[in-house]
């Protein structure tokens, strides 16, 4: 169902909204608010009403909503000195004073989209009754992309750190990701979750989109998820590109210098996650990014706090140091190419020769970097794109 209302259209499936029939980006909180006001159809939304839908019950100051709020008036058309369509009652909340009507998809007519700069943004249905979030972009034959943890679909579209990935994945193909469960636009709920109600999540993404047989990128945490997805649907997965990942997850390696404790890392996330410009978040993040520029750090910090709660970053990080597939190695038989850092703080360049090792006939590809993230300026980012459009090339061809 979309809501109209005052020249615009809200699509909460698609999580679009146009004004004039334009697509116009607004940030993901003014997206929320935008819906929850359209929603209750001219009925009072307080502010506490907004805290919880919007930032998920999380502290947020009054001078944080009047900003979102601010940015949903200029979206919208509207000023606060007019308030001709969003009304602030003070005290007490607001309201779209506007008129909304309802509409199905068919009859409000949407823009063109250009594939190669624009994503579209649907939902599908997984275990637990968890709703996923993926987008599209780029255009060519299929590739999916893993979700990993904090990850978010409008956030990393905008993300100086991630868009250059992003384009160049969706260069020669149609990009599929999405947010897993827990992060992002995706379901926030974490209960009795475990390595297969990720790979239900990925499955999920790709009946939704009718993908048979397609490659697959992953990174970080979502190697394990890959590789139990190839193992449990062998036909489905036409090669992996495995990058930064593990086999054993960090609460079941045996204690080395080079890998981070798992308690370390859950403190820095308890002492300062959400906090705006705590050092324990950008001390967690200089863990991920060490040689960032100050552009790049700030995104990654923006796109972590806004994108999960500390709760469930903590929980998160918990289910995933505990995720095991060296027993299911030898059985994936996709063409394998895997990717490391030989500088990796984050996961060890020894998890990467473990998977290359274990899995028949991987190819492994050494980086000369300590970013758990591959950034643009770096002089190995180069090779790692080269060498993934190598090996996507090569198995659509049938040459590795």
């Amino acid at each position: 169902m979309m809501y109209q209302f005052a020249k615009c259209s809200i699509d909460p499936e698609k999580h679009r909204f146009l004004r004039d029939n334009k697509l116009v980006h607004i940030e993901p909180q003014v997206f929320e608010l935008l819906l929850v006001l359209a929603a209750k159809q001219g009925r009072l939304v307080t502010k506490d009403e907004l805290v919880e839908i919007v930032w998920h019950g999380l502290s947020v100051s009054d001078a944080t909503i009047s900003a979102r709020i601010n940015a949903a008036r200029n979206a919208v058309g509207d000023t606060g000195r007019d308030q001709a369509i969003i009304k602030t009652v003070h005290g007490l909340g607001f309201q779209l004073i506007a008129e909304v009507t309802t509409a199905d998809e068919q009859t409000v007519q949407a823009p063109p989209i250009d594939p190669v700069d624009t994503q579209v943004i649907r939902f599908a249905q997984s275990s637990h009754n968890a709703k996923i979030a993926f987008a599209q972009s780029g255009n060519g034959p299929p590739l999916v992309r893993v979700g990993h943890w904090l990850s978010h679909l409008e956030l990393d579209w905008e993300s100086t750190v991630w868009r250059p990935l992003l384009e160049a994945l969706g260069h020669k193909h149609s990009l599929y990701r999405y947010d897993q469960r827990g992060t992002g636009l995706s379901s926030r709920e974490l209960d009795d979750v475990d390595l297969d109600a990720f790979v239900d999540d990925l499955k999920a993404v790709a009946d939704a989109n009718k993908l048979d047989n397609f490659p697959i990128f992953a990174a970080s945490q979502a190697v394990p998820v890959a590789i139990r997805f190839a193992e449990l649907y062998p036909d489905r997965v036409k090669g992996l590109v495995l990058y930064g990942g593990f086999a054993l997850g960090r609460a079941l390696r045996a204690k080395s210098p080079d890998d981070i404790d798992e308690d370390i890392i859950l403190g820095l996330i308890k002492a300062g996650w959400g906090k705006a410009n705590s050092p324990f978040v950008n001390a967690f993040s200089a863990l991920f990014v060490p040689d960032a520029t100050s552009e790049q750090m700030e995104s990654f910090v923006k796109m972590q706090t806004e994108t999960v709660s500390p709760q469930n970053a903590a929980r998160l990080r918990q289910i995933i140091d505990r995720f095991n597939v060296t027993d299911i190695l030898p059985s994936i038989s996709a063409p394998t190419l895997v990717i490391h850092a030989n500088c990796d703080a984050v996961q060890p360049s020894s998890q990467g020769r473990v998977l290359a090792s274990e899995i028949p006939n991987a190819k492994y590809v050494s980086l000369d970097s300590r970013n758990h993230i591959p950034l643009p300026q770096e002089d190995s980012w180069k090779r790692m794109i080269n060498e993934t459009e190598a090996f996507l090339e090569a198995i659509t061809s049938g040459d590795f």
